[in-house]
């Protein structure tokens, strides 16, 4: 049986800046081999997403703006865990805010890390179908200029091809792909 890897000693760990949704640590770290590093991470609280899917098995997407990327990018809504907050509650607000729909069912599809090179944010994905227009959708963040979008499976992966999705989106993806009849 393989051994089992060594972790590496953090000897250190200092916090350079909290903001609004996360914070960024820097941490001296001894390596197995003896190096000494420092390694840099976002600490973020977590996020939740949904795959919703209309009655006629198109995907309710959302385009925004992401100014890190310069790009308007199309994403399954998702949001930040609010402190005291389940990633239930945070998804089921985000996919009325953001899309102006209301899903009666929900399942649970699974939990994955974003970008483990430099972030230790989870998601936590759900699937969120028999969707309703709601009369008087709750107002988006001031922050936010959304566009609900509904896209096939296919057009979804187009669209992900020429680098107009997220890498949360396309894994939400992967996951509710086999689930669908």
């Amino acid at each position: 049986m393989p051994r089992k890897p060594q972790h590496p000693e953090c000897l250190s760990r200092r916090l350079s800046y909290q903001g609004r949704k996360f914070g960024f640590e820097v941490a001296t770290l001894r390596l197995p081999n003896g190096v000494e590093g420092e390694l840099e991470t976002i600490r973020h609280p977590g996020g939740a997403m949904a795959v919703p899917v209309a009655a006629d098995g198109r995907f309710v997407l959302v385009r925004q703006y992401r100014f890190p990327m310069g790009e308007w990018l199309l994403e399954f809504p998702a949001g930040t865990v609010e402190a005291g907050e389940a990633p239930e509650g945070t998804i089921r607000r985000e996919l009325e805010e953001e899309t102006g729909f209301r899903a009666h069912h929900w399942d649970f599809l699974g939990d994955f890390p974003l970008t483990p090179g430099y972030s230790d944010e989870y998601i936590h994905a759900y699937l969120a179908r028999e969707l309703e227009p709601l009369d008087d959708p709750p107002a988006q963040d001031d922050d936010e200029d959304l566009e609900t979008v509904l896209l096939t499976g296919e057009e979804l992966m187009a669209a992900a091809r020429a680098g107009e999705a997220d890498a949360k989106t396309l894994g939400g993806y992967l996951l509710v792909r086999g689930r669908l009849g």
